[in-house]
């Protein structure tokens, strides 16, 4: 008989929970939050549907599940959700949303005897599952979150609790603008502190700077906080190199798949949060030159094994060729630029990221047509157009690009490509 897999045992699982007492639910739930740390992404999003979400809050009205449980089963539900597969919508549309919704008005609105531990527990599990935060429920959860965020208490379950506070704060989309005065000099404190002292667990760290170059997208005015007060690209690229320690890079997609340590996702997380830093970051220094080079030491790395990272590493390349104060000569001492070239007939044509590929290819060719005003550099720029020249005519690229053409769908939901194929060659 053929082993049933983690959605299946989900399923059976959460199935026991309305016959159960309110100890065995407990005991249930943590069983529950081991088989969620087992699945992958299609596993967890077969198994975390509205259907779900709407018989976890038939439970709680029918009694048959108290709030106490409900609220440490999603809060497991929202830390994987929130830690792993970011666009799962099932919460959404639930009947249970529209439940906590109410009850974190309702709470907020009290004018006195308002429970603080249990706003906190609604806004944490609301923000966590929510991928559409209501506007009328921003400046509550956001408020709540923040003050758990900055609680300097150091006992081990105030610091998970900042953990998770901090987790559901960067799930707060980038086009939200929430006001500087709520969190900059707190979040400031934080991280300067953390450089220091090594407090915060290497999630809460992440997350703080997720929510930081979410908020940076819409108020440009931060820049130099981010960039020079607080040197987002040293502390990324530290963070970057001691997570890709942990990880082992020779574990094969083909292979049996082993369950991903939470560092992996951490990293994912970290690559993610560069994208926007180096589409729109202006104060670009030798700091992010040594990010760039991280990114590239971790896209060699998991060129082989972990599809996702290599293709948000190669989002982050894109990204970096968008923004104009990339000059050509910091991409090209990165090491970007080789790293991509290695890659660029290997990758499998149908791959989601087959696009960003060959926008990159187009883009480095269009700056190695710019000439740089250093002479080593320029040097540089010429001899790496000459490989790229020999490596065309020896690899066969540009039978490769006007076959990726034939391939690649050109319409307003992708970046728009160029689609005559001598814009993508680099001649003398």
């Amino acid at each position: 008989m053929q082993a049933k897999n983690a959605t299946e045992r989900f399923t059976e699982l959460f199935s026991k929970l309305e016959h159960s007492t309110e100890s065995e639910q407990k005991h249930e739930i943590e069983e529950l939050h081991g088989l969620m740390e087992e699945m992958d992404r299609e596993e967890f999003e077969s198994a975390f549907t509205e259907e779900l979400f709407n018989s976890i809050d038939k439970m709680i009205e029918e009694k048959k599940m108290p709030l106490e449980n409900a609220v440490l089963l999603l809060n497991h539900l929202g830390y994987n959700r929130t830690l792993k597969f970011p666009w799962n919508y099932g919460f959404d549309d639930s009947s249970l949303s529209e439940r906590f919704e109410k009850m974190i008005i309702e709470e907020e609105m009290k004018e006195e005897g308002m429970n603080e531990k249990l706003l906190f527990d609604l806004c944490k599990c609301y923000q966590a599952l929510s991928f559409n935060l209501s506007a009328k429920l921003l400046p509550i959860c956001a408020s709540c979150l923040l003050k758990v965020a900055f609680n300097k208490e150091k006992n081990e379950e105030t610091r998970k609790e900042v953990e998770i506070a901090f987790l559901a704060l960067s799930n707060i989309h980038e086009f939200i603008e929430i006001e500087q005065k709520l969190y900059l000099n707190e979040i400031k404190e934080i991280i300067e502190y953390h450089k220091e002292h090594h407090n915060l667990t290497q999630l809460t760290y992440q997350s703080a700077w997720d929510f930081l170059i979410k908020r940076f997208i819409k108020d440009r005015n931060l820049e130099e906080v981010i960039a020079n007060k607080l040197h987002f690209a040293r502390e990324a690229a530290r963070e970057i190199e001691e997570l890709a320690k942990t990880v082992d890079w020779k574990r094969k997609e083909g292979n049996k798949r082993e369950r991903e340590r939470e560092e992996e996702y951490i990293l994912l997380r970290w690559i993610r949060t560069l994208r926007p830093y180096f589409c729109i970051c202006k104060l670009w220094n030798d700091e992010s030159v040594e990010l760039v080079s991280s990114v590239v030491n971790i896209f060699r790395a998991v060129n082989d094994n972990s599809s996702e990272i290599c293709d948000q590493c190669i989002c982050v390349f894109v990204a970096a060729t968008e923004n104009e104060a990339v000059k050509s000569e910091e991409l090209l001492k990165g090491g970007a630029v080789e790293a991509v070239l290695e890659a660029f007939v290997q990758f499998e044509v149908k791959s989601r990221s087959a696009k960003d590929y060959l926008l990159y290819f187009k883009r480095i060719c269009e700056r190695l047509k710019e000439k740089t005003d250093d002479e080593a550099n320029e040097a540089k720029r010429f001899e790496l157009k000459r490989k790229i020249f020999e490596k065309m005519e020896e690899e066969g690229y540009e039978d490769f690009i006007i076959g990726l053409n034939h391939y690649i769908e050109y319409g307003t939901c992708y970046y728009v490509l160029v689609q005559n194929v001598e814009n993508y060659f680099v001649y003398f």
